[in-house]
């Protein structure tokens, strides 16, 4: 059985997080998302998520990719997680580049996987500010581009 770990906060998921946890379970049998805490992701990333972690892993749960989701709560698990959990490919997407490649002294395949270009949650929630700064407080199927590459 091969055994694919990828890492991520996971917030606001949408169908970019989709892709690429579909793209991650590809590579394997069993695919593990490290999903980041809530003091992890303010403590050390400087960022404040919308859903907290336990909202964020149950989503995570309910996607037919996932197999397990485990708690991310520093930088440095990510060598201790592939002996751990015997990880035979560690996957995250490719703004990540050579980032982790460390890995591979452990025995692990990396592999960056290519984002979905046309969405982040970084981008949904400076997209949803200016809404609301503008007055909208949510919005209409108008508001929605469904083809984006028009």
């Amino acid at each position: 059985m091969k055994r694919v770990i990828t890492y991520g906060t996971f917030d606001l998921l949408h169908y970019g997080h989709i892709n690429l946890l579909r793209n991650a379970k590809a590579l394997g049998d069993y695919l593990i998302v490290a999903l980041s805490t809530d003091e992890f992701n303010w403590n050390q990333k400087h960022k404040k998520t919308y859903f907290s972690y336990k909202q964020r892993k149950q989503l995570l749960e309910a996607i037919r990719y996932v197999d397990l989701v485990i708690p991310e709560e520093n930088w440095e698990q990510k060598k201790t997680d592939a002996h751990k959990y015997q990880i035979d490919i560690f996957t995250i997407g490719d703004d990540w580049k050579g980032k982790f490649d460390f890995l591979k002294k452990e025995g692990v395949d990396v592999v960056y996987l290519p984002r979905t270009p046309e969405i982040s949650s970084s981008q949904i929630k400076a997209d949803l500010s200016k809404k609301s700064i503008s007055g909208k407080t949510c919005l209409s199927h108008s508001d929605i581009d469904t083809n984006p590459t028009d």
